[in-house]
């Protein structure tokens, strides 16, 4: 009991306070944080928000580049998330990467990008790439074995065959889907209601769900590999809240700017594949 009680606070400790990572690349608005008020009147629509066909429409977006209905709301979780940032994530990241040399925790890193292999591979074949596809099979099939399991990386090094990162986010919005509102989630950092769908989707994908059957270990791998992503890539939040007169709204844009950016790469390369 003791041990599974230890499993359940290191998962949510870390999971929570990998958010305000993951909540702290994003932009586009000056208003300012909303009060209590304000969020539970935010609150009471959500029924209404959720189940209405405008939810997915990108129209929403044409005005000022983004729709942040829940903004009071987003913003309690982002201060939220911002305190345990500095509170778990921050030293947590700081003694990890002291006990862990950097080309350590890059090959962790490869490992960890080559057990999600498939997830990239459904995503290619469902948004037409064949080629792609067999990239990405490639590097699994070459990494896996050359590289030790893909703690190493020859496919690119050796091979030259570059990854093909795609997710069911991108293959929703190719599809056509709407991004939908903007959410700052405690858990999961920044993402829109199609981000969220995509999100659920490529963990069901992941194989990690079919051999491990363990919610806690699967748990802990994944906040594991989030804290080895974070040592590899250091001091972002920092950097964002230093330059930044509101860090959430700079939050905000940077995520939409990013995921636009590799949706609409997608789309005009399917329409340009689609004239030939």
């Amino acid at each position: 009991m003791k041990t599974r009680n230890y499993h359940i606070i290191f998962i949510l400790l870390l999971f929570v306070g990998f958010s305000c990572f993951g909540c702290a690349r994003q932009d586009n608005s000056n208003s300012a944080p909303g009060t209590v008020t304000e969020v539970q009147e935010e609150s009471d629509d959500v029924l209404d928000m959720l189940l209405s066909d405008d939810l997915f429409d990108d129209d929403f977006t044409s005005d000022r580049g983004y729709h942040d209905p829940w903004e009071p709301l987003n913003r309690v979780v982002f201060e939220f998330n911002d305190t345990l940032y500095y509170w778990v994530l921050n030293p947590l990241n700081k003694a990890y990467t002291a006990a862990l040399p950097w080309d350590l925790r890059y090959s962790i890193g490869n490992f960890v990008n080559n057990i999600a292999a498939p997830v990239r591979l459904v995503n290619n074949l469902l948004q037409w790439k064949i080629a792609d596809a067999g990239v990405v099979l490639s590097r699994f099939l070459i990494n896996s074995t050359l590289g030790v399991y893909g703690f190493g990386d020859p496919a690119l090094m050796e091979f030259g065959l570059e990854p093909k990162p795609e997710d069911f986010g991108q293959t929703l919005g190719v599809w056509g889907v709407g991004e939908g509102i903007y959410l700052c989630l405690p858990v999961l950092g920044p993402l829109t209601v199609r981000g969220t769908a995509g999100f659920a989707a490529d963990a069901f994908a992941h194989p990690m769900v079919y051999f491990i059957d363990s919610l806690w270990v699967s748990g802990e791998y994944y906040a594991l590999s989030r804290v080895n992503l974070l040592s590899l890539n250091p001091d972002v939040y920092e950097e964002l809240k230093k330059y930044s007169l509101d860090p959430y709204v700079s939050m905000r844009q940077a995520y939409l700017d990013y995921r636009r950016t590799l949706t609409n790469d997608n789309v005009l390369l399917q329409r340009s594949d689609n004239r030939l």
